[in-house]
């Protein structure tokens, strides 16, 4: 299992488990099915409206499917959150190494790389380079920044699966505004503090004074608890016994 850190734009380090060669491979083909189908049908259509023109359609049975597919990769990925319907249906997503949201022109690079990566090589190309590189990246992803990773982080659970409290009903909140919070919030909350209790690095330290203070702020506190560790899973206790 090959995974990669991903600071984001909050200076938050999250770990991702990156796709593997076969979760690539078999979300494309899924979407090349997709493609194919479509090509059939406006091959027919093409067919239907200019048979007489043997020599143009001709030329558009060839270039269709490959436009098609590069038309597709593009637009779902922008209106799918990186994602085609075949990378949902894995549970993979494009993600930029940098921390910020893919723009238009990334997801352009990695559609128009898919002549050299996917098309011409057969797949070859992106195969050798999924494999071998350390980010598994095809061409595409280099050019644009980009990898994929499973959509789901390894640190990610929902929140009954990280803390199990013995007697909830004997429990008092401490901090009871916590319920304004969001589930998504919460999982973020557990990243950081698991991280740094993993690697307690300067970076982390970082992350969690950063958390820590805009937690502070949001809650309304007159300031921030010097014991963020403890500040934090108490945050996580309370949230659970008040929204569960």
């Amino acid at each position: 299992m090959r995974t990669i850190d991903i600071t984001t734009t909050q200076n938050v380090v999250i770990q991702y488990e990156l796709a593997t060669v076969i979760d690539r491979a078999l979300a494309f083909l899924l979407d090349l099915i997709v493609v194919g189908l479509v090509s059939i049908l406006g091959i027919y259509l093409l067919n239907a409206l200019f048979g007489a023109l043997e020599g143009i359609v001709t030329r558009l049975y060839a270039l269709l499917p490959i436009c098609l597919l590069l038309l597709y990769h593009f637009f779902s990925e922008i209106f799918i959150d990186g994602q085609s319907l075949g990378k949902r249906a894995v549970g993979i997503k494009v993600v930029r190494l940098d921390g910020e949201e893919p723009s238009l022109s990334d997801y352009l690079l990695r559609a128009v790389f898919h002549i050299a990566d996917s098309l011409f090589s057969l797949g070859i190309i992106a195969i050798l380079l999924i494999s071998t590189s350390n980010r598994r990246q095809r061409l595409g992803d280099m050019t644009a920044n980009t990898t994929v990773i499973k959509t789901r982080s390894i640190q990610q659970f929902h929140l009954g699966e990280i803390i199990r409290i013995g007697n909830a009903e004997n429990y008092q909140p401490v901090y009871p505004a916590v319920r304004a919070l969001s589930e998504q919030d919460m999982l973020l909350v557990k990243q950081v503090l698991g991280r740094y209790q993993s690697f307690p690095n300067e970076a982390h330290k970082q992350a969690l004074d950063k958390l820590t203070t805009r937690l502070a702020t949001l809650l309304q506190l007159p300031q921030a608890p010097r014991n963020q560790v403890e500040f934090l899973k108490t945050l996580l206790r309370d949230y659970i016994v008040l929204t569960r």
